[in-house]
C-alpha cells in the first residue's frame, strides 16, 4: 500500500494538534493551532486551515460531526509514534519530509532517549515494587503499576513455559479424600489447589508421594512429569504400585495443573477505561471484549515477540476486535538472564502521554532482573 507523504509544515501542525488532543481530550481548532505558531513566520491562520484540510484529506485528522474542530485519526497517532521513536525528533528544523505507512505498530529499540522518564517517576516505580520477590508476584504488581500510570488497562501475561519447571510439591490431608496441593516453580510462582481424590490417601502416602516427586523431578517440566510418571505405572506397575498409584492420582486430580499450558494472566484498571468519550453501546462491547483473558492472552502474543528487547506500540486494535479500535497496545517482553518470563503491557485510549508509558512500560519489564536478583545477558 502506498505512503503518505507528510511535508515538514504538516508534520508541525500535526503534532500540535495530536498533543493539544492528548492534554485535553477536545477537538482542536484551527484558532488554538494558530495561538500555537504566533511566533513563527510562514504560519499564518488560513495557511493552517489549508494545512488541516490537507490532512484530512490523506486521513490524517477527522472531524466530528458535533464539533467544529478536528481529532487525529488512528493512523495520525501511528505516524506521531514513528516520530517521537527515533532521534529526530517529530518536527525538528531542517528535517525532510515523513512517509507514513500502514503498518499497525512499531518496534521500539535503543532510539528513544533514555531520559525522558522522570527521576520522580522512576522512584515511584520502583517504591510500587517494594516487597517483591517472586515472578509471580513481579508480573501481578506490574499490571497495577501500570493501570495506575497510565490510566489505563494494566496487563501482564507469564510467559507458557516460564511457570512450569517444578522447584517443589508439598501435600496436605485436608479431610477424607481431600488434599491441599502446594506447586512451588523455579520461576517463584505458587499454585495451590484443592483435590477431591476417588480414595482417601494417609498423611504417610502424600509424604511419599510429594518426596517422590521432588526427588525424581526437580527442574523438570510440569507437563513432562505427569507422562512419565503415566509411564513408570505402565512399565513397573507392580514395583511401584502403591506408590505411583497415589502419585498418578494427585497428578491426574490437578495436583501439576500449572502445566496444562494456560500462562497467567493479570489484569487491573479496567474501571480506568470507562469514560464520558464512549458512547454507552461501543463502551459496553469495547469492555466484553477486554473481559475475556483468553483475547488478552491473543493479543500480547500476537504483538509482543518474547525473543526481542523491544517495546512496541500498536495504535488502533480494531484487527482483533472492531470495539478496541479507540485502544493502543504497549507492551514489552520480559526477561530473566536468557529465559523468557513473560509479558507487560498498558491498553489505553490512543490519546494517551506516549512518551512517558512507553518508557515506563520499558523501565518496567527491565525491573525484573534487579528485582528477582537475577544477572542480565
Amino acid at each position: 500500500m502506498a505512503e503518505t507523504r507528510v511535508s515538514p509544515r504538516e508534520r508541525l501542525v500535526l503534532t500540535a494538534i495530536i498533543e493539544m488532543y492528548i492534554a485535553t481530550g477536545e477537538p482542536v481548532a484551527s484558532q488554538a493551532v494558530a495561538h500555537t505558531f504566533a511566533d513563527r513566520e510562514g504560519f499564518s491562520s488560513a495557511t493552517i486551515r489549508n494545512v488541516m484540510a490537507t490532512l484530512g484529506e490523506v486521513g490524517l485528522l477527522e472531524q466530528p460531526h458535533t464539533s467544529a474542530g478536528r481529532v487525529p485519526t488512528a493512523s495520525a497517532f501511528r505516524y506521531y509514534v514513528e516520530q517521537i521513536t527515533h532521534v529526530g525528533r517529530m518536527g525538528a528544523p531542517g528535517q525532510g519530509s515523513g512517509s507514513l505507512g500502514h503498518q499497525g505498530g512499531s518496534g521500539i529499540g535503543s532510539s528513544l532517549a533514555p531520559n525522558l522518564l522522570s527521576e520522580a517517576r522512576r522512584e515511584q516505580i520502583e517504591d510500587s515494587f517494594t516487597g517483591v520477590n517472586s515472578s509471580n508476584d513481579y508480573l501481578e504488581r506490574t499490571s497495577r503499576v501500570l493501570a495506575l500510570l497510565s490510566s489505563g488497562l494494566g496487563v501482564a501475561l507469564a510467559s507458557s513455559t516460564a511457570a512450569q519447571i517444578l522447584e517443589h510439591i508439598h501435600f496436605s490431608r485436608l479431610s477424607t479424600g481431600r488434599v491441599l496441593a502446594v506447586l512451588v516453580t523455579q520461576a517463584g510462582a505458587v499454585l495451590d489447589r484443592v483435590l477431591t481424590l476417588d480414595h482417601d490417601l494417609a498423611h504417610v502416602e502424600l509424604e511419599t508421594a510429594a518426596r517422590y516427586l521432588n526427588g525424581n523431578f526437580r527442574g523438570w517440566p510440569v507437563e513432562r512429569i505427569r507422562a512419565e510418571v503415566a509411564r513408570r505405572v505402565d512399565m513397573e506397575r507392580e514395583a511401584y504400585a502403591r506408590m505411583l498409584a497415589s502419585v498418578e492420582e494427585l497428578c491426574r486430580k490437578g495436583a501439576l495443573a500449572g502445566g496444562d499450558g494456560a500462562p497467567a494472566i493479570f489484569v487491573d484498571g479496567m474501571a480506568n477505561l470507562i469514560t464520558a468519550e464512549l458512547d454507552r453501546e461501543r463502551l459496553r462491547q469495547m469492555l466484553l471484549a477486554l473481559e475475556a483473558k483468553q483475547r488478552l492472552v491473543a493479543l500480547l502474543t500476537a504483538y509482543v515477540d518474547g525473543s526481542q528487547q523491544e517495546v512496541r506500540v500498536v495504535v488502533g486494535l480494531d484487527e482483533s476486535s472492531p470495539a478496541m479500535q479507540d485502544l493502543v497496545l504497549i507492551g514489552a517482553p520480559v526477561r530473566l538472564g536468557a529465559a523468557n518470563l513473560g509479558t507487560v503491557a498498558v491498553i489505553a485510549p490512543t490519546r494517551i502521554q506516549y512518551q512517558e508509558m512507553i518508557q515506563a512500560v520499558r523501565y518496567i519489564a527491565r525491573l525484573s532482573e534487579r528485582i528477582l536478583d537475577v544477572p542480565a545477558d
